[in-house]
């Protein structure tokens, strides 16, 4: 068979080794778009990562597509009803990177709650005076785990070993691990009214999009801090604004937003024959963010570290071999 892996680096081409001794493996590191699509039309199975488009107009100009790869947990960029019809089988990685993204999370509230960005700053100026600001201890601060999977777990693993406690909300409850991990389930209510830090790890789905927004905000804790490391859209971007305005809440840090690529390919918003995008005022609403001395973003990066990025190219690999075999792996269609 024909594979193409794209958003392709040099040390992940090795994790394909195997796939080439039976089939033509073509690695890519530009992303899969509109304008080269057609040169890989005839590919029938194909990898990628974050930055390429999986439109419905896109995947027309394939002739023979049986396969998806994701290299992702998530795979909303994904049309699952038109895979279907077209018979396109489309798996991910489920489990790559809990302890990554959990890790991530709590390096953000570090920075959040020890305002390490600002002292980082003083003293590269040469300013070693004592921060007008103090920060504040995580020991017996009450965090909230909205989400409760894998990568939730784990977050709360590392919130117990800081002594703080743990209030999680999650479609499904798993008892035996609150009472091992020390933390309870409650409801979201409760949570937002209790915790003094929110973190959030729920999948993007209809029923988490844009699910803390101004109504969210109102029932917080004044200064709450807010952790999102899972998707954009979970978070109304301008009930944020609002809520960091008001002090409601006292910093973000923010790995997604909800119009990540438009800021990131700005660029392309000002061509002059650029169609006007959907979605351009949260654009503007997401570089607003920038402007708040206590939110930090990061670039869509929590799931990147060696370790993550090795089982993500095993993983696909492991995929792709078991699609060929007439096997299932991970399969969302």
């Amino acid at each position: 068979m024909k594979v193409i892996f794209f958003e392709m680096v040099d040390c992940d081409k090795a994790a394909t080794g195997t796939l080439a001794e039976n089939n033509e493996v073509i690695c890519e590191s530009a992303a899969l778009t509109r304008g080269n699509v057609r040169a890989f039309h005839d590919a029938e199975i194909i990898s990628t990562a974050m930055d390429s488009s999986l439109d419905i107009g896109l995947l027309d100009e394939f002739t023979g597509l049986k396969l998806i790869a994701t290299r992702s947990t998530g795979f909303d960029q994904i049309n699952l009803d038109y895979c279907r019809k077209r018979g396109v089988g489309v798996c991910n990685v489920p489990v790559y990177g809990e302890s990554t993204v959990a890790e991530h999370a709590f390096a953000l509230l570090l920075a959040l709650s020890r305002n390490i960005v600002d002292s980082v700053g003083a003293t590269r100026r040469g300013d070693f005076a004592l921060s007008r600001r103090p920060g504040f201890e995580l020991h017996d601060k009450t965090i909230g785990i909205i989400g409760a999977g894998h990568i939730g777990l784990r977050a709360i693993e590392i919130a117990r070993g800081f002594g703080m406690k743990v209030l999680a909300y999650d479609l499904y409850p798993k008892p035996e691990r609150a009472e091992a991990l020390g933390f309870r389930y409650a409801p979201l209510e409760e949570i937002y009214a209790t915790a003094d830090v929110l973190s959030l790890h729920v999948p993007e789905t209809p029923e988490t999009d844009g699910m803390i927004s101004d109504r969210e905000f109102a029932g917080m804790k004044n200064g709450v801090l807010l952790i999102n490391t899972a998707r954009g859209n979970i978070v109304d971007v301008t009930a944020l604004i609002r809520a960091l305005a008001s002090g409601k809440v006292g910093g973000a840090g923010l790995d997604v937003l909800p119009r990540e690529k438009l800021i990131r390919h700005e660029s392309e918003i000002f061509r002059k024959d650029a169609a006007m995008p959907a979605g351009l005022p949260e654009a503007f609403a997401d570089h607003a963010l920038l402007r708040f001395s206590n939110v930090i973003i990061t670039p869509h990066n929590a799931y990147n570290t060696k370790e993550a990025l090795q089982r993500i190219m095993t993983t696909t690999v492991e995929n792709i071999a078991a699609f060929i075999l007439e096997r299932k792996s991970n399969r969302v269609d």
